[in-house]
């Protein structure tokens, strides 16, 4: 059943077998950076990814020893305009940051939020604003209806590592002082089980990136709804390790180049994903 699910939520948002590599030519201010940080080029650096975000990166369903989505495509142009090429570790969620702070891994493009906590273990560089969904069973028969008191006494389905999970657990005193039961979070390592979840009727709602909520009401119309939008207080970043700011310094001014060229905004297009998401580069450091 995993793999059903996996499949239908990956083509529910995916446009068919896309390259990996971005379609469009580099941003000219790319030769300039290979110029200024010529240690990169030529290298092969790895990317950690958790690969079960439909949109974002999961595994292609035509050839599952490659990796498609957003995610992907923006790392590959990074790369390409800096000159070097990524190599892909998968691991759980909770292991991205781990695998990078074990140098296991050059840099972390994998739909992650950059929070001051997580900044403790990496640097961030920002390119997204976080707009979370809440995913709910048809019909919304625990009326939930954000991450407030309506959790009072219901069962969410989360990933381990998510930012979403200290919210909800920060609910348990409003929720006694209300003479309500405080919310019970299941943890699974990734999207697809936190949605079979609420389809096996074991968990009431799933709150995550709002792309990743829509995709499964997508897939499955007449069993999943997605109950409203929440606007969390984080972007969505690039994490690279700590201590390397010649490289930190280098993605972000990649970023950039491919923010002011359109780039992102066509990959965002290409993998049906809102425009209006886009955020000027920033960093989020832990000091």
């Amino acid at each position: 059943m995993r793999g059903v699910l996996f499949a239908a939520l990956a083509l529910a948002v995916a446009t068919g077998a896309l390259p990996r590599k971005a379609e469009a030519a580099m941003p000219d201010g790319c030769a300039a950076l290979q110029t200024k940080y010529p240690d990169l080029k030529g290298k092969t650096l790895t990317n950690a990814v958790n690969p079960h975000t439909p949109g974002y990166e999961t595994i292609d369903p035509q050839d599952p020893s490659k990796y498609i989505g957003f995610d992907i495509d923006l790392g590959e142009a990074i790369g390409e305009c800096l000159g070097f090429s990524l190599t892909y570790k998968p691991v759980t969620f909770a292991a991205l940051l781990t695998t990078l702070q074990a140098g296991q891994a050059d840099i972390v493009i994998s739909d992650i939020y950059a929070t001051k906590e997580r900044a403790k273990a990496a640097d961030f560089i920002t390119y997204l604003k976080v707009f979370d969904g809440v995913l709910v069973a048809k019909g919304n028969p625990k009326k939930i209806d954000g991450i407030n008191l309506s959790l009072c006494g219901t069962v969410a389905a989360e990933n381990t590592g998510y930012v979403e999970v200290p919210l909800i657990q920060a609910l348990e005193e409003e929720c006694k002082k209300a003479g309500k039961p405080a919310p019970e979070i299941l943890l699974f390592d990734n999207n697809a089980n936190c949605i079979q979840a609420i389809l096996a009727g074991r968990a009431d709602t799933y709150i995550n990136d709002v792309n990743t909520v829509d995709g499964a009401v997508k897939a499955y119309p007449d069993k999943l709804a997605k109950a409203t939008a929440v606007t969390l207080p984080y972007s969505v970043g690039i994490a690279v390790p700590r201590g390397k700011t010649e490289f930190r310094d280098a993605v972000m001014a990649a970023l950039v180049e491919i923010q002011k060229s359109g780039m992102q905004a066509e990959m965002m297009k290409k993998w049906n994903l809102p425009t209006d998401q886009i955020e000027a580069p920033k960093l989020v450091l832990a000091d």
